[in-house]
């Protein structure tokens, strides 16, 4: 088995730098941001930064990481207050508003819910798919969700819904609303 060397210092660093330029970058200009000036507000070479991040999707996903974690662990948190159902269509709430909030989230959650997709392998979709997971077994186990229904669904009909609300207003106001409608439908 290869042994893994650990990060020089300096390497570490342009790490650091260039997840924190990401982050901002993302905010700002959404998923299309400029790879080439994230290199140069980090004060690296655009060789360093694929070597770091060899895709945009890689630096993507690395700078939203924790963002994605929290939402998945929410789940856990909500689950823990409301009946299943409730929780599931509060978390649904929560992940819709945040893929709106968070410029460039939206993109990454929605290449993670993709068929064949390589972020379905990553954290990110590994942790919300899991959480998906617990929240529909949970609903479907007290009744409240139909049987037929995967949390794969789940999650790109929350990405729907979150899409919509953004073209009712830009703001996300209406989410509710629409997981409502949604979630009538999904009842047995």
């Amino acid at each position: 088995m290869a042994q893994v060397r650990p990060m020089r210092a300096d390497a570490r660093r342009n790490h650091e730098r260039l997840l924190a330029v990401a982050a901002e970058a993302f905010a700002e200009h959404g998923e299309n941001a400029s790879l080439d000036d994230i290199a140069k507000r980090a004060g690296v070479g655009s060789g360093t930064l694929y070597r770091h991040f060899p895709t945009r999707q890689a630096l993507l996903e690395a700078a939203y990481l924790d963002r994605i974690e929290a939402l998945a662990a929410r789940a856990d948190d909500i689950a823990a207050q409301l009946s299943p159902g409730e929780a599931l269509v509060e978390w649904l709430n929560e992940l819709s508003a945040g893929m709106i909030q968070v410029r460039g989230l939206k993109a990454l959650l929605g290449s993670a819910v993709t068929d064949g997709s390589p972020a379905m392998v990553t954290a990110c979709g590994d942790s919300l798919k899991s959480a998906a997971a617990r929240l529909v077994g949970a609903a479907q186990e007290e009744g409240t969700l139909r049987r037929d229904v995967d949390p794969i669904d789940v999650l790109r009909l929350a990405h729907g819904v979150a899409t919509a609300s953004e073209l009712a207003d830009g703001e996300g106001t209406h989410i509710r609303r629409y997981l409502e409608l949604l979630t009538e439908g999904l009842r047995p």
